[in-house]
């Protein structure tokens, strides 16, 4: 049963991503507000778990910057798939993993067009995704994990981070971005709980494991249902 999408569009979240914001993007949201807003530091977090589990047969949606594909030793036969919504980032990450000659597809995660055929990976990320996208975490998370779930292989692993909600109790520089943001659109995740991803996740994958970070949440899931 497919299930009900969000109302909103996800353009705003993607929107932010200029050729000017990514050229900021690692210093700004990877260094500044992960270390002092979000409490979850990407190089000993964030970038560590993203190479455990990175396959020589990997997507990456929401690409971002290409901050993590860049960062990870790539690995002999190494194939690499980007997806996102906005063209900026799906250059700019394509560019600086350019010798692993990355496939990109543009694609909305909540109202795909099919354009990922019938393609399966060993491993999918989705670093910093959800919480740019519009509506409660019940149903962009279960949409998203929908369209994913078909293209995981079925010993593959799924897995990325999201930065949670109000409940997680920002601090002062936390509750300005969040504030900031929300109001803007670049983030839809007021109400995004750990309880909720995990919700979403489970309704998807057989096996999923879920914890916290600072104000981040981590996730992995395996073994995909039908």
């Amino acid at each position: 049963m497919e299930p009900t999408l969000p109302t909103s569009h996800t353009e705003d979240g993607a929107a932010v991503y200029s050729r000017r914001v990514l050229k900021i993007y690692d210093r700004w949201v990877l260094g500044f507000s992960n270390s002092h807003a979000w409490k979850c530091p990407t190089d000993t977090v964030l970038l560590q778990f993203f190479r455990q589990h990175l396959s020589t047969n990997h997507l990456d949606v929401g690409v971002g910057s290409g901050f993590y594909l860049a960062n990870s030793a790539s690995q002999p036969g190494q194939k690499v798939t980007l997806l996102d919504l906005n063209d900026n980032s799906l250059r700019a990450a394509a560019a600086r993993i350019a010798p692993l000659q990355p496939t990109m597809v543009h694609e909305d995660v909540l109202q795909p067009s099919g354009a990922l055929g019938d393609c399966k990976f060993s491993s999918i990320s989705m670093f910093y995704l959800l919480h740019c996208l519009p509506g409660q975490m019940a149903l962009k998370g279960s949409a998203v994990f929908h369209l994913l779930r078909k293209h995981l292989m079925a010993n593959g692993t799924l897995y990325g981070a999201t930065i949670l909600g109000d409940q997680s109790g920002h601090n002062w520089i936390g509750r300005r971005l969040m504030k900031l943001y929300n109001r803007k659109g670049i983030f839809g995740n007021r109400q995004d709980t750990l309880t909720d991803l995990e919700s979403a996740l489970r309704r998807h994958f057989a096996k999923v494991t879920v914890w916290q970070q600072g104000h981040v949440a981590l996730f992995r899931a395996e073994i995909p249902l039908s």
